[in-house]
C-alpha cells in the first residue's frame, strides 16, 4: 500500500503538459505539488463525475493527454464511465483511482465493496486495453511511463492509505491554487491555457 505522496509525487515529477483533473482526497494533495494552469479540481457538489469530466476533456482535445485522479468512492458512483470511455476509444485518457477504501473527506466512511471489488478487473472487462491494480510504490514507479504514454484508455487502481482530508471548499486561504478562486474563474484559467496551447 502506498501513501498519497508515494502515488502523487513521482507522477508530478514526470508530468509535462497533461491536463490533470482531481477530485476529493487528491485535490489538496495534488495542489501541494502542482500549480499548473492545466490542473482542474472537480470538487463542487459533483461527487462521482470527475472521471466523466476528464473524459469529456479528452474527447474534446484528443491531441492532449488527460489524467483523472479519481477516488474509489467516486468511481463506485459512476462505473458506467468505464464503459463509455472504452467505447469512445479515448486513446489520450488515463484514469487513476486512489483506492483507500473510504469516503475520506466526509469522515472515512467505508466505500461499498472496499477490499472485495476489483476495479481494475472491471475496467478490463469494460474494454480498457490497459488496466492494472498497483499495491506498492516500486510497481507504481515502474508503471508511470505507461500511464503517460500508452494508447488508452488506461486504468490504474492504486492502493493508498486513508488520510484525514477535511471537506473541500473554494476560498482564498486554501493552499491549492486552483481552490483559491471560484470554479468559474478557474475554468476560464484552464480554458485560456488550453486555447494558448492549441495556438502554439
Amino acid at each position: 500500500m502506498l501513501t498519497v505522496s508515494e502515488l502523487l509525487e513521482p507522477l508530478a515529477r514526470r508530468r509535462t503538459d497533461e491536463v490533470v483533473v482531481t477530485t476529493m482526497s487528491s485535490v489538496r494533495a495534488w495542489g501541494r505539488l502542482s500549480s499548473h494552469d492545466l490542473d482542474f479540481a472537480s470538487a463542487d457538489s459533483a461527487m462521482g463525475h470527475a472521471a466523466d469530466l476528464a473524459l469529456g476533456i479528452a474527447l474534446a482535445r484528443p491531441e492532449r493527454r488527460v489524467i483523472c485522479l479519481n477516488g474509489d468512492g467516486s468511481m463506485a458512483m459512476s462505473l458506467g464511465t468505464l464503459l463509455t470511455a472504452a467505447q469512445a476509444g479515448a486513446a489520450n485518457y488515463a484514469l487513476i483511482v486512489c483506492d483507500n477504501g473510504t469516503y475520506e473527506i466526509t469522515g472515512n466512511q467505508r466505500v461499498p465493496g472496499a477490499g472485495v471489488a476489483d476495479l481494475a478487473a472491471m475496467a478490463g472487462a469494460a474494454g480498457f486495453p490497459a488496466a492494472w491494480r498497483i499495491e506498492d510504490a516500486e510497481a507504481w514507479r515502474a508503471r508511470i511511463d505507461d500511464v503517460l504514454a500508452l494508447p488508452g484508455p488506461v486504468f490504474v487502481s492504486v492502493a493508498v492509505e486513508a488520510g484525514g482530508e477535511r471537506p473541500l471548499r473554494r476560498h482564498a486561504d486554501e493552499p491549492a491554487r486552483y481552490l483559491k478562486v471560484s470554479l468559474a474563474d478557474w475554468s476560464r484559467t484552464m480554458r485560456a491555457a488550453l486555447a494558448g496551447a492549441r495556438r502554439g
